[in-house]
């Protein structure tokens, strides 16, 4: 059975893109990076989400000879011209403090009339294989910002997105209907669809 490799720690992420080529019929063996503990995390210097995917993907390619999928999220706000963007995670300075960068963007967004909140989160989903073939798909989840945080489920600014056609914050859904309308799910999608292919 072939072996892939997902650019990251996350055991939550792996899971999930386990159930999704299971679901596309593609029989591969999904590793995490926990199992490959020699290989360094990759600094993400790229300036969109689909450059720091590739990143990660052709590095953990190279170093393990497999071949690799890495992804890049995070939240981009129409009136701030698609921003926090590829700094979402770091938005307040501090990469990974969460509710930091939460509230810093809820502050900044204070007097923005409820018309005017539109965002999206986006996601790109990249595959690299040891010879540098590769490839990039994309998702979006859109929605609007809510004034304060709703839900305990999912992370970063689940809780202030409200998906369109949707009554619950992302943090108020369950993981599985999360993953059935999120950038993650639907770029993820799209790779298994096409991820035999490259296989082969």
């Amino acid at each position: 059975m072939t072996q892939l490799v997902l650019a990251t720690h996350n055991a939550g992420k792996v899971v999930e893109l386990r159930q999704i080529l299971g679901e596309a019929g593609v029989e591969a063996e999904l590793l995490g990076m926990d199992s490959f503990p020699d290989v360094a995390d990759v600094v993400e210097t790229g300036v969109t989400f689909a450059e720091n995917a590739l990143l990660k993907a052709h590095a953990v390619a190279r170093a393990t000879g497999l071949p690799a999928i890495a992804d890049d999220s995070g939240l981009a706000v129409d009136v701030l011209g698609g921003s926090p963007g590829v700094f979402s995670a770091r938005w307040s300075g501090r990469h990974g403090d969460d509710l930091a960068n939460l509230n810093l963007l809820l502050a900044q967004l204070g007097d923005v009339p409820d018309g005017h909140r539109q965002a999206h989160f986006a996601c790109a989903a990249a595959l690299a294989l040891p010879d540098g073939t590769e490839k990039v798909w994309h998702g979006r989840m859109p929605g609007t910002l809510l004034r304060e945080p709703r839900g305990g489920n999912g992370f970063g600014y689940d809780p202030i997105l409200l998906p369109d056609g949707v009554t619950r914050s992302a943090a108020e859904l369950s993981a599985q209907e999360k993953n059935a309308i999120s950038h993650r799910g639907q770029a993820f999608r799209l790779l298994a669809a096409e991820l035999p292919a490259f296989l082969r």
